[in-house]
């Protein structure tokens, strides 16, 4: 998969938590994804359309780390993963999607984004309808893990 494609993904993620919540995550080691299962408890995932190739991103989220950055943006702090969070993971993942849309498109490469889907729960899976490599990206942060997927049609 080129590179170029997931970069902008990587940044904006770092972008949207470090300014709408004030949360530092540390890169991790990046490796392909060769299985459906989510490697934390609240998914949101998008798919992306142009005229040259489809995409599809997802961002994951440990409970934990989501209940902090729910508490950092809205104030409030939930005892487990409810409507709220979940509201909140899919606009994270427009937000995310419409960063790395921006920084592609001053590439020259195009698409349209879709609606998020959030799935949650442990165990849940995450399903890519591309036919690329899926690029699995995990973060550190004070509060667990956030894990990104990247993948396009080849």
């Amino acid at each position: 998969m080129n590179v170029e494609y997931v970069n902008p993904f990587l940044s904006s993620l770092v972008n949207v938590l470090g300014t709408m919540a004030n949360t530092k995550i540390v890169p991790g080691q990046p490796r392909l994804k060769k299985d459906e299962q989510a490697r934390g408890e609240v998914s949101g995932l998008i798919g992306m359309i142009g005229p040259t190739t489809k995409g599809s991103f997802s961002v994951t989220f440990e409970e934990s780390l989501a209940l902090e950055i729910m508490s950092r943006m809205l104030g409030e702090k939930p005892d487990s993963i409810n409507e709220e969070v979940t509201d909140m993971v899919g606009e994270i993942t427009n937000m995310v999607t419409g960063g790395a849309k921006r920084i592609l498109g001053e590439k020259g490469h195009e698409f349209s984004m879709a609606t998020p889907v959030v799935v949650s729960g442990k165990g849940h899976t995450i399903t890519h309808k591309t036919t690329g490599a899926k690029i699995l990206m995990p973060f550190d942060s004070d509060f667990g893990k956030v894990f990104i997927e990247v993948s396009f049609d080849e």
